[in-house]
């Protein structure tokens, strides 16, 4: 039994040599930006953007980089009923991101990211769900398209201009 025993721990041993872990170099767990940026946004004013911002970015400790969003929303009618009401509407985000390196003044990283979303209009008058639903996707397309960008920069030297 015990031979048994030392034949199937050493196997064990021997298969298990060359296992890679999937965070092996946290490289893309990294916020680069973390506590380090001054975030300021312009263009579209969107509520939930202002609650994101010290997610992504933290407190501004280090004030090494300043970051602007611009914000600008395009709504398309994507479908008409016969008396003119809406009855599928497009909504796209594009964010303009300039990341700008404060020691040297100068521009390291710019990229635009856009993100679409579609609603279906219940009534013409106040609709709790359809309300609900476009803040809801406002929301998620709001933090998609940070996560994106954040995705982004880990890749990227944005300490060189």
């Amino acid at each position: 039994m015990k031979k048994l025993f030392i034949v199937f721990a050493l196997f064990f041993l021997f298969s298990c040599g060359d296992i890679d872990f999937v965070y092996k170099d946290n490289k893309n767990l990294l916020n680069p930006l973390y506590q380090k940026t001054n975030v300021n946004t312009s263009g579209v004013d969107l509520n939930f953007i202002n609650s994101y911002i010290p997610m992504f970015f933290g407190d501004n400790k280090e004030d090494v980089f300043s970051l602007t969003i611009n914000i600008e929303e395009k709504k398309t009618k994507r479908s008409v009923e016969t008396n003119q009401a809406t009855s599928n509407l497009r909504y796209e985000l594009r964010f303009f991101y300039t990341l700008i390196l404060n020691k040297d003044s100068c521009v390291t990283y710019e990229k635009e990211i856009t993100s679409y979303f579609s609603i279906i209009p219940k009534s013409s008058g106040y609709n709790y769900g359809t309300d609900s639903s476009l803040e809801k996707k406002y929301e998620l397309a709001i933090s998609d398209n940070l996560n994106q960008f954040v995705s982004i920069l880990s890749d990227k030297s944005i300490y060189n201009c």
